[in-house]
Parts: C-alpha cells; sequence; structure tokens
C-alpha cells in the first residue's frame, strides 16, 4: 500500500528550513544536516498514524472469543481471557481490553460465558480414516451404561436393518462399564435378533455372532481355524459363534471384512458423521496409524475427496499400515516411489492432510498382539530380517515410522534391529514412535532415548487392565505403560485412545485414566506415582501428540502464529470432579479459525449437521457415545 504523506507537513518544513537559511546563513555544514535530519524525523512523525492505522487494519480479527477461561499451554502466556483469530491462526491472547483492539465491525465476537477454552485435543493414534468408512454401519456402546440397554440396542436396530446388512458391535466398549459386570451371552444375542446378522467385536480379543452372522461369513463345520486363532466349537464340531484371537486378531479382522461396504456416497457421509462426533468431544487432529485391511490408496478415497472439497474439518496425518505378509517391503518401495512423485502429499494438501510415513505395522512377523486374556505371541525367527529391511528402506527415504510393539520382549528384538541400522545408515533426528508399550523396562527405555525415539501411548489398560491384571498380576500392572518413568528421561511422549476397534474415540476417557488410573470399570490400576495431573495429561494429547508428527511449533498452543484449533468445554477441565472428566463435552469447537461443531446457544454459529443416510444406520437413531436415541 502506498503511504500518504499530510501536505501540511510540507508546508512546515518549508516554512521552517527557510526561517533557518535567513538566520543562520553562516552556520556549519554539519549543523545544516542536523536539521536536515530532524525535518525529516517530523516528516517520519506526520507519517507513523497512517502507518500504524493501516497496520492495526491488516491485524483486524475475523473471530474473537472472549470472557473465557482460556488455558494456552503457552509457558510465557499460561492463562488468558481472549483469543483473536484471522485465517486460520491466532494473532492475539490475552485479557478482554487486550483483544478487544483485534474486533472490527465485521469481527465475529463469541461470548465464552467464563468456560474453559483449551487447544484442540490431538489424538495420536486413531485409526480414523476406516472408523469413518464404517461409523454409520457400527451400533457404538461406547460409554454404554448397562448390557441390558446394549441388548436393547441390538434388538431395535435388528428390526430396522434391512435384508443383507448385519448388526455390528465394534469396539469401543468393556463388559466392566456395565452395571452387570459381564459380557454379553450368545443365547441373548440370537434371543433379541434371531434373524439379521449380529457380530459384536470385544477389543481384539474375541467375536461373538449369531447363527445368521456365522452363515453370512462363510463359517461353518468345514472352516478351519486360522492361524493364531480360535473358531470355538461344541461337541459335535459346530461353531459356537464365538471367534478368539489366541492372540492374533486376523480373524476379526477378516470376519469383519466380509459384511457388507457402504457405497461411496455413504462412506462420504459416514465419515462427515464421524468427524463431527469426534469434534463433540473437541478433537480437532487425529494421527491414523493404518489399520489392517486399509488399502492404500483406494481406501483412503473419502478422506481424499473431502479434504479436496474442504470439507474435512479434522487434520489428519496420515502412516501406511503394511497390509500382505511378504510383499511388505515391496509395498513400501512402491509407496516411497509414489510419495516422491506427489512430494508425498504435503505440498499438495499441507497442513490439513497428508501422509507422515510408515506403520504402525511393517512387517506381519513384527505383530506382537495383544489379548491380554491370552498368552503374549513369540514372534517368528524371520522377523529381524523382515524388519530390518523394511525399516532400512524408511530410514535412508527420511521417512518417519511407527511401530505397534506391546510387549518388551518384542521391543527388546525390535530395538537390536533398530540399533543394528543406525550404524549403517545413522537415524540421526528421523522421528519414529513405539505404539502402547505397555511392558517395556527402564533398560529398552534408555536404548530408545539413545536411538532419538519416542513412545506413542493409548488407554486400551482403561479396557484391558483388569485381564491384564489376571494374567500378570497388581504389581506388573501398576506401571503399564512406565508413563511417569518416560517423562522423566526426557523421552518424547505422546497419548491417543486406538479407537474404534479397541477402545472407545472419547479423548476424555483416555485423559481419565492417565490422571486417575483407574480402569472403565473403575479399578484403581496406578498410584500417584504413575499418575499425571491434569496439566500434564492434557499436553501430551495436545503438544505431545504434535511432537509426532513435527508440528509443536504450530499446533497443541493456543498463541500467535499456531493453527486455531481449540474447544469451548462444558466443564472446567482443571476443577470438576475427577470422575466427571469423562463426560466432559465440547460447546463449541474451532477447527482451522472455522466454528466446526457447537451446541447449546452455539449451535446457531456451527454448520447443521447432516441427514444420516443410509437412513437405516445406527447413527440415525443413536447419539454416538452414551448411546442415547436421537431427540430424547
Amino acid at each position: 500500500m502506498k503511504k500518504l504523506i499530510n501536505p501540511s507537513s510540507i508546508v512546515m518544513f518549508n516554512l521552517i528550513y527557510r526561517k533557518e537559511s535567513f538566520l543562520h546563513r553562516k552556520t556549519s555544514i554539519s549543523l545544516y544536516f542536523k536539521n536536515i535530519l530532524l525535518y525529516m524525523s517530523l516528516i517520519l512523525a506526520a507519517c507513523q498514524p497512517q502507518q500504524t492505522k493501516d497496520k492495526e487494519r491488516d491485524i483486524k480479527a475475523h473471530l474473537i472469543i472472549r470472557n473465557a477461561k482460556v488455558i494456552t499451554l503457552d509457558e510465557q502466556n499460561p492463562m488468558a481471557e481472549a483469543v483473536a483469530i484471522k485465517e486460520g491462526k491466532v494473532v492475539a491472547v490475552g485479557t478482554n481490553e487486550e483483544i478487544e483492539k483485534y474486533a472490527s465491525s465485521s469481527t465475529k465476537l463469541i461470548d465464552g460465558e467464563g468456560k474453559t477454552l483449551i487447544p484442540g485435543l490431538n489424538d495420536s493414534h486413531s485409526h480414523v480414516i476406516r472408523g469413518g468408512r464404517f461409523y454409520n454401519t457400527e451400533l457404538r456402546w461406547d460409554g454404554v451404561k448397562s448390557l441390558k440397554q446394549g441388548l436393547q440396542m441390538i434388538r431395535e436396530q435388528a428390526d430396522r436393518t434391512p435384508e443383507g446388512q448385519w448388526v455390528k458391535v465394534v469396539g469401543g466398549w468393556s463388559e466392566r462399564q456395565f452395571e452387570e459386570k459381564r459380557m454379553p451371552t450368545i443365547k441373548e444375542i440370537r434371543e433379541v435378533a434371531p434373524h439379521r446378522p449380529v457380530l459384536v467385536l470385544y477389543l481384539y480379543g474375541e467375536a461373538l455372532m449369531n447363527e445368521a452372522a456365522l452363515k453370512a461369513a462363510g463359517i461353518d463345520k468345514n472352516t478351519p481355524n486360522p492361524p493364531g486363532s480360535i473358531i470355538e466349537r461344541d461337541e459335535s464340531g459346530t461353531p459356537t459363534g464365538r471367534l478368539i484371537a489366541a492372540p492374533n486378531a486376523f480373524i476379526l479382522y477378516s470376519t469383519i471384512a466380509k459384511a457388507p461396504m457402504l457405497s461411496f456416497e455413504e462412506q462420504l457421509n459416514s465419515t462427515k458423521q464421524y468427524v463431527r462426533e469426534l469434534n463433540r468431544f473437541g478433537i480437532t487432529s487425529v494421527v491414523d496409524p493404518g489399520g489392517g485391511f486399509q488399502n492404500f490408496p483406494d481406501d483412503y478415497a473419502t478422506t481424499d475427496t473431502l479434504s479436496q472439497r474442504g470439507e474435512l474439518n479434522l487434520r489428519i496425518p496420515f502412516y501406511l499400515f503394511a497390509q500382505k505378509a511378504g510383499s511388505e517391503y515391496n509395498d513400501y518401495l512402491r509407496w516411497v516411489e509414489l510419495a516422491k512423485e506427489k512430494n508425498s502429499m504435503d505440498e499438495e494438501i499441507h497442513h490439513h492432510y497428508f501422509l507422515e510415513g510408515g506403520g504402525e505395522n511393517l512387517v506381519m512377523a513384527a505383530a506382537d498382539f495383544e489379548n491380554f486374556r491370552q498368552e503374549r505371541p513369540v514372534l517368528k525367527d524371520s522377523m529381524e530380517s523382515e524388519l530390518k529391511k523394511v525399516v532400512s528402506l524408511l530410514v535412508e527415504n527420511r521417512w518417519p515410522f511407527r511401530l505397534h510393539a506391546t510387549y518388551d520382549e518384542s521391543i527388546s528384538r525390535f530395538l537390536d534391529v533398530f540399533e543394528e541400522i543406525d550404524k549403517q545408515t545413522p537415524f540421526n533426528g528421523l522421528r519414529w514412535y513405539f505404539d502402547h508399550a505397555e511392558t517395556i523396562s527402564e533398560k529398552n527405555l534408555q536404548r530408545v532415548k539413545a536411538l532419538g525415539g519416542g513412545i506413542a501411548i493409548q488407554n486400551r489398560m482403561s479396557y484391558q487392565g483388569e485381564s491384564f491384571v489376571a494374567r500378570y498380576g497388581k504389581e506388573a500392572a501398576t506401571s503399564a505403560p512406565p508413563v511417569k518413568k518416560i517423562l522423566q528421561m526426557g523421552i518424547p511422549l505422546t497419548l491417543g485412545t486406538d479407537a474404534t476397534r479397541v477402545s472407545s474415540y472419547n479423548p476424555w476417557m483416555a485423559l481419565y485414566w492417565l490422571i486417575s488410573g483407574r480402569t472403565a470399570g473403575d479399578m484403581q490400576l496406578y498410584s500417584l506415582e504413575n499418575r499425571l495431573d491434569r496439566l500434564e495429561a492434557l499436553r501430551l494429547m495436545t503438544l505431545g501428540s504434535a511432537s509426532l508428527t513435527g508440528e509443536e511449533g504450530i499446533k497443541g498452543r493456543i498463541k500467535p502464529g499456531y493453527y486455531a484449533d481449540m474447544a469451548l468445554l462444558s466443564h472446567d477441565f482443571m476443577t470438576v470432579e475427577e470422575a466427571k472428566i469423562p463426560s466432559i463435552e465440547s460447546l463449541l469447537t474451532v477447527m482451522d479459525g472455522k466454528i466446526v461443531y457447537g451446541v447449546g446457544r452455539y449451535e446457531t454459529l456451527a454448520p447443521a449437521a447432516l441427514p444420516v443416510i443410509p437412513t437405516w444406520s445406527p447413527a440415525a437413531y443413536y447419539n454416538g457415545y452414551g448411546g442415547a436415541k436421537k431427540g430424547l
């Protein structure tokens, strides 16, 4: 913009100069130049008001949230009252009075009414792309209080589900969350749904099916047990309807995959419904670690499409998960070359949706499945050579990677491989993480730190803590995983959920687990020595998760220059009764500076909820987490 000088300033300059010339014709050259500098300073001073006005106009906010209790996670400015937002970024944070100057006639002003405002939550391990594709087909028991209610939901859903479709309850629950403190029986499932196929998945431990589902899945007397899996049978050899991961979960993956798929348009709608449900809890970012039967690039078409349309109200960095034993190296070689051609998609879609690296499964031989009701798996002798080949490729091409690693015995062998690779091709700051790490030892934590690695934990113990205690004992469970030790050692640590087939997608359950040390069934797992305070826990699901993808300088704080991702909460996270933390929701969620979710007085500010398709979908009748019926 051209800067204008006030004409009166020029006139004043001429008058002063002429007077000085008349009175001091014999003035020294040096004094002459001093006067020139004085005159020029007057001109600059005359210009300054206009420049200030231009600068203030340039930083006027399009959105301001004020009268809030702002937890910024910025060490230099930890608490505030108001936030100014422009073009997807935070431009200012401060008191109501300090932020007032950023308002203009076009600024949208939101009254936080004293509610707590936090940085948008970032779930560092959630299978959101797969979860979105299937959300409209799944009956969620997340947060359901009684088995009686859960069975009634199956009965109702079976009545409305059309022929050829299945009723599926897929993860996110524990029998210990129910008032009855027990699993459903196959007999009960048959009674409430005798005709439609029903599959109830319990973590990655087992699945319960009625006869219609067994028939639809092609499981009968002649079906052999897959390796590491059991099809439970009666005395005559007929399958009972119970499938067990012992501990290989392939039988569960593959059986779920036999259910009918939604059309592509229905999958788009399903993903948008699921993203809205995540926004309901204040989630604005999810790091997707890939998943079984989640094939690249075909099964990424829904999120690709929504991102390209500008309709993906969630930031999703994602990893690529090896799908087929024996072809992992060739798959990663192909993906690395594809990423080079497309400039890793990061340039194309930038900060919203991009390919981050490889994992969480790198080779099938390294899969140490976690079914704490079963003995831990012993990995194949070929694991080291297979893993070395793939990880060497990733390190050579500077691909970040993550690896599913439940047991310390497996982790020791993985680290042997990594240390050998590092001697030949140094990791040299490459981001890499172990996922889960419930039983990792201090010795192996030291090795992780030496290689510059990190740990990504999830609240799987919320749902499996009792089973872990039954097999390994209470003492072993007190540090599974050793959260405080990891932080004390200065190892990067991040928090996620492992939704949707293991844990619930509700992030407040994960935060509650770290803060209280309790399971969903209210068992006290951890003493104070392995629990976090509320601010420490919140940092793990904001800044910690951002560091996983190298975004800690732009995401995870409410600070000028950072992404404008934040959530106004229903309860004060810092003071609410501990037992009520899982019930926290967002009243207003902002992602990329846009309001993407609102309820109550903020509902009209957010996009309206879309109708659910297909119309028989459970998502059209139940309100996601908690299982409440819509409209009630």
